[in-house]
């Protein structure tokens, strides 16, 4: 599923319309954005939880000249399921 047809389920679902549905998708979106960037955890109750994971520096390999590399320490983005969905998705 795209963007396009959640809007269009999203519409479907909550009786807004399209357009509505967009900007409330968007919207979310922004938030969830903004508020991972700035540190902070996002939990939604029976969805899950999405949070920043830091990871370490640490030291590669090229794997054509077999060469270390450093690596940076950096920031990605996590989503832990939480148990109402991960029983739906079981069933």
């Amino acid at each position: 599923m795209n963007k396009t047809e959640l809007i269009v389920k999203i519409a479907e679902t909550s009786g807004l319309s399209k357009k509505d549905s967009e900007k409330a998708l968007d919207a979310a979106l922004t938030e969830i954005t903004n508020a991972l960037s700035a540190g902070e955890k996002i939990q939604l109750v029976g969805f899950g939880i999405f949070d920043v994971k830091n990871r370490a520096a640490r030291i590669g390999r090229n794997p054509k000249t077999k060469e270390a590399i450093n690596i940076p320490p950096t920031k990605i983005p996590q989503f832990k399921p939480g148990k109402a969905l991960r029983e739906i998705i079981a069933k």
